[in-house]
């Protein structure tokens, strides 16, 4: 089955969660399905969800008879335990032959690589890929298609189009989530369930009311966004080079499926017969009809605000969007004694592999850079995406940090989110002048690509969500020097990952991570809301917003210069206890988020971290110093084995 316009082919891609929906989605108008199997994707909640082997051999072998095409998800990031399975399936799926596998984890590549293998590589949704330099990476690394960000607009994939020849894949309907691809942390670090392994609880779609300069805001549920409903806007589409219009729902029930896909596939046929009289609204009113959520174009056309929330309720008065279905609020784990016992426990080398312990750690401002320079600090982190009221850091500031530093490394970091402007900025920054800089924290693969050739070091930043040693290989040759660990990773995954690795790995062991990571604007909330109640932030700064959860525990969410919101743990995190063990089995490379600190807060932390760094018998005493409550810490993913 093949479908043309303009001689480019065009194909409708449908999700089958199990065998029996597949049998049903096989026949229907779709051109091309995927799914996933039994092991290594995105959709790991439900036992009796997705494909044996058996049912994935029968399954490409019904498609080809039809001349459809099947793509297999292997999707998720692998923990250590999954890399020992990886061989195996991935040779099940070469013998089996789909047409492609849909790829997270850049250890597959890996895996392919070594055992060279001829399978066809699509990136996933959850590679974010979200600009010209990545693309240009994944085709080196033998990737043919991309599907591209969610939170990339129309008019970006037809620029980019018009410079590669990437096939471009992109959601057309379905369940979207508010955050960008694999930058929501939270769930993994609260529950021990990865958003980016198949197993995300949904903390996004808890009831949250909000608070902000002393004022209380009733949201309800503010980051529950819209399904994407791209049916009235298959031309613009087309028009933009996308080649494979993909639908969403591998949890979504045969029959909802197939009259949905069926109503995409006769309008893409309808366009495809005559593009002049067509008729987008044909099939509009009964899609809407039997929508889940409500419906959006979320991103397609610019950067979507509070309209993009999904406030629909089922006729029980039961919220569409709620979390309850996956989750409800729980307070993050605090710190007790027993478990960092079993932590330096578990950790425990036969022959520890030390190196002298080297502090970093990453600024928000100019007076932050200082106190750090001040407090001897040995590596800084020039944040690329600077929290309000501070503004990024200027040229001028930049210059004074590297030619004051002393012995301290400064390094730039780059935005989690890169577009061709920010590119374009950095290039003639970086190249145009001499900084003084030791090197740079890059944030994805299209800037490793760019900057490589530069006489600069290249630390990878945990957006990279480097969850295994395999990863870790990957980055290495990819011109890496140092790569940051996940921070979802528990802590079994974290010590193989450590031991194995052929790259040095930093661990992030106190501060606030950024869990979500968003284009969609909480604040915009305060401008449009009536204040319900008075109430002052019980952690943070009054200016800051925080999201408060039915625990009463409060989420700050931080604004950048970009427009982007950053949320935070509730608590900090804090590996204070056991550094001496993570330096036993070859941490060397400590970092401390702490973008979110006064300076006041800010020496006395890092004057407790390099005490303890020059002498790793003191962590235990420094750490009751520290907070003898430990009532404000968390362990995060360490919680977790």
């Amino acid at each position: 089955m093949s479908r043309f316009f303009n001689n480019k082919e065009i194909e409708l891609l449908a999700p089958a969660g199990t065998y029996e929906i597949f049998e049903k989605v096989i026949y229907s108008g779709a051109d091309a399905v995927y799914f996933g199997g039994k092991k290594l994707n995105m959709r790991m909640h439900r036992n009796d969800y997705n494909l044996s082997n058996d049912e994935i051999e029968r399954a490409i072998t019904i498609a080809h008879s039809l001349n459809k095409k099947v793509y297999v998800t292997v999707n998720n990031l692998l923990s250590e335990q999954d890399l020992k399975d990886a061989e195996e399936y991935l040779k099940f799926l070469e013998k089996v032959q789909p047409d492609a596998l849909i790829i997270q984890d850049f250890s597959i590549l890996e895996f392919i690589n070594n055992l060279n293998l001829n399978l066809t590589l699509h990136s996933s949704v959850m590679m974010n890929v979200h600009n010209l330099e990545t693309i240009k990476a994944l085709k080196e690394c033998g990737v043919t298609r991309i599907v591209a960000s969610r939170d990339m607009d129309l008019q970006t994939i037809k620029n980019l189009h018009t410079q590669t020849d990437m096939e471009l894949e992109y959601f057309v309907h379905g369940d979207m989530c508010i955050v960008h691809g694999a930058q929501c942390l939270y769930s993994g670090m609260l529950f021990g369930k990865s958003s980016n392994r198949g197993l995300c609880m949904k903390p996004c779609r808890w009831h949250f009311t909000m608070k902000k300069d002393g004022e209380v805001y009733p949201t309800e549920y503010p980051m529950a966004v819209k399904d994407m409903y791209m049916y009235e806007h298959l031309p613009e589409m087309i028009e933009a080079g996308i080649q494979s219009f993909k639908m969403e729902g591998r949890m979504r029930d045969a029959n909802y499926l197939v009259d949905l896909i069926n109503y995409y596939s006769d309008a893409i046929d309808r366009y495809i017969e005559d593009p002049i009289c067509y008729d987008r609204k044909k099939h509009a009113e009964i899609i809407y009809e039997t929508r889940k959520r409500d419906l959006s174009t979320c991103s397609a056309f610019g950067k979507p605000d509070l309209s993009n929330i999904n406030r629909r309720y089922e006729g029980t008065g039961k919220f569409y969007s709620h979390g309850k279905v996956f989750s409800n609020p729980v307070e993050e784990i605090k710190i007790s004694r027993e478990r960092i016992d079993e932590i330096k426990d578990l950790l425990k080398m036969n022959n520890p592999i030390t190196h002298k312990p080297i502090l970093s750690v990453k600024v928000n401002s100019y007076s932050q850079a200082k106190v750090a320079i001040e407090e001897g600090v040995d590596v800084i982190y020039l944040s690329g995406e600077v929290f309000k009221p501070n503004l990024p850091f200027s040229k001028a500031e930049i210059l004074r940090l590297t030619k004051d530093k002393k012995a301290t490394k400064i390094y730039l970091g780059l935005p989690r989110m890169m577009l061709e402007e920010d590119f374009s900025k950095y290039n003639h920054l970086l190249m145009e002048t001499n900084l003084g800089l030791d090197g740079l924290v890059v944030t994805n693969l299209g800037a490793i690509h760019k900057y490589k050739a530069l006489d600069l070091q290249l630390i990878g930043d945990y957006s990279l969500n480097i969850y295994n040693h395999s990863a870790a290989s990957f980055y290495k040759k990819q011109g890496l020097s140092i790569a940051t660990l996940s921070v979802e990773t528990p802590l079994l995954d974290a010590k193989e990952a450590i031991t194995k690795s052929p790259l040095p790995i930093e661990v992030i062991v106190h501060g606030s991570p950024v869990v979500m990571y968003m284009d969609h604007d909480l604040y915009e909330n305060t401008k449009v809301l009536e204040s319900t109640a008075r109430g002052d932030n019980s952690h943070v700064n009054n200016g800051v917003l925080v999201l408060v959860d039915e625990k009463s525990q409060e989420h700050p969410v931080y604004l950048d210069n970009h427009g982007r919101n950053h949320m935070t743990l509730s608590k900090e995190l804090c590996y204070l206890p056991f550094l001496k063990e993570l330096n036993d089995i070859g941490v060397n490379h400590f970092r401390i988020e702490a973008c979110h600190y006064d300076i006041p807060t800010l020496r006395r932390i890092l004057s407790i971290y390099r005490e303890a760094l020059n002498d790793l018998s003191n962590c235990e005493y420094l750490f009751q110093s520290l907070d003898t409550s430990n009532a404000r810490f968390t362990l995060g993913a360490f919680q977790f084995n």
